[in-house]
């Protein structure tokens, strides 16, 4: 039997110094039915050359190129729109995945029937491995507007049982956007507690913990549209998981 198709979504802005790694990350896997899509939001550096090359030697990897700068969520989007795969998966172009990934988490998800699944991940800072991020069982979305448990490098969904589904058009948090979009429909999402990808801290916002805060509220003010009772208290909520969770 033909294994499903999996859809990779790479967005990529300036990311010549790890795209490589990324890429190879996922040539590597296990599970070979896959396409890479990434969209490249006008770089300036060297990532379109680095992506073309690798998109002359591999029919799997497509490079797309966005009119103009828009942010991480529409250009997961554009490739999102152009992916036909059963399944999508989600990989930014600093982070990793092991090579078992794929082939792990589309067994399990196809084996128990499941639409939204994602996994644990080890945290990258250089070239040393850091904390090990391991998700509860499950989540739903009342859990998850409390505590973004899903590590977009891990997350997969399956377009056959719930449609394609994209990211809020908004600069940051996108990922925690179409999660609970995902989540108001699907009763929960389903963890694997392997470590299957790496996780890089030291590149991006992920180093910037108060501008993560500041978008963080607005997100639950602006897209979730809380009101300041329940924002305030979910925000509390979020604020001392996460530091939890970046103290691992």
């Amino acid at each position: 039997m033909k294994l499903p198709l999996v859809s990779i979504i790479m967005p990529a802005y300036n990311a010549d110094q790890y795209i490589e790694q990324s890429i190879e990350s996922v040539l590597s896997q296990t599970y070979a039915n896959w396409e890479l899509l990434i969209t490249d939001d006008r770089s300036t550096d060297g990532t379109q050359a680095i992506v073309k090359a690798y998109a002359d030697r591999d029919v799997r990897i497509k490079l797309f190129v966005n009119a103009e700068n828009g942010g991480a969520g529409i250009a997961r989007n554009n490739s999102i729109k152009k992916a036909k795969g059963r399944y999508i998966a989600f990989l930014d172009a600093d982070d990793k995945w092991l090579p078992e990934k794929l082939t792990t988490q589309i067994s399990f998800m196809l084996k128990n029937d499941y639409a939204f699944t994602f996994t644990a991940y080890q945290k990258v800072e250089g070239d040393e491995k850091k904390g090990i991020v391991i998700p509860p069982e499950f989540t739903c979305y009342k859990k998850l507007l409390s505590s973004n448990v899903i590590g977009c490098l891990t997350a997969v969904y399956d377009v056959e049982k719930l449609g394609k589904k994209y990211m809020p058009l908004i600069r940051k948090r996108q990922d925690m956007g179409l999660w609970l979009d995902i989540l108001k429909d699907l009763p929960k999402a389903q963890s694997i507690p392997n470590v299957l990808a790496l996780y890089r801290v030291d590149s991006g916002m992920t180093q910037n913990k108060l501008e993560i805060l500041k978008w963080q509220w607005r997100f639950y003010r602006d897209v979730v549209k809380l009101n300041i009772f329940n924002a305030t208290y979910h925000f509390f909520i979020y604020s001392v998981k996460g530091f939890l969770k970046h103290s691992v």
